[in-house]
């Protein structure tokens, strides 16, 4: 009887040193996570979102909006690189580079078949203990988005609105419709 096959346990810098061959390397607690190119609505999904989030924080000063590819470390030995994220200012400024970024205010994965467990279990346990504040699961074909908070057992699901607004905001919120915005994701408008 043969021993099993030690599996290799990925370090960011493995990551690091792999070949840039257009698809997307994460590790988290070891596992290496490989991604494919993603569909053109999956595109479409993350230039909206960029565009409502990014508008929203630069008017209220809560933070900075960004997308991938990016080299995020919210716990030592990780790294990911979520569709699209927010992350605090740094002294009232955007972050100079991957480092300035210690915590994230939101992350966002817009769900595709390659990606749907990493999303869904390992990326979203990750995002809960490192309490990022709401990690949102955008499922294009279900026409919803799965909110998660640091303390949730299952998501709110979401399919007619999804309002934020990261602590420093006050009162003001981004709303967004999303009926419309699955409509203009999916080219049905």
């Amino acid at each position: 009887m043969g021993m099993p096959q030690a599996t290799h346990y990925w370090t960011p810098d493995d990551v690091r040193a792999l070949p840039d061959d257009g698809r997307r390397y994460e590790v988290v607690a070891g596992e290496l996570l490989v991604t494919p190119a993603p569909s053109f609505a999956h595109q479409e999904a993350v230039r909206l979102l960029i565009r409502a989030l990014g508008d929203y924080v630069e008017h209220t000063g809560t933070g900075h909006a960004a997308i991938s590819p990016a080299d995020l470390t919210p716990e030592p030995g990780t790294l990911v690189q979520p569709d699209v994220f927010v992350v605090p200012l740094v002294s009232g400024r955007r972050p100079k580079d991957w480092h300035d970024i210690e915590r994230l205010v939101l992350a966002v994965e817009v769900l595709s078949a390659s990606t749907a467990r990493a999303d869904r279990s390992v990326k979203r346990r990750l995002y809960q203990r490192t309490r990022v504040p709401e990690y949102w699961i955008v499922d294009l074909e279900a026409r919803l988005v799965e909110r998660w908070r640091p303390a949730d057992e299952r998501p709110e699901v979401l399919t007619d609105s999804l309002s934020w607004a990261p602590s420093a905001a006050g009162t003001e919120s981004l709303t967004i419709d999303l009926p419309e915005f699955f409509t203009k994701v999916l080219g049905e408008a």
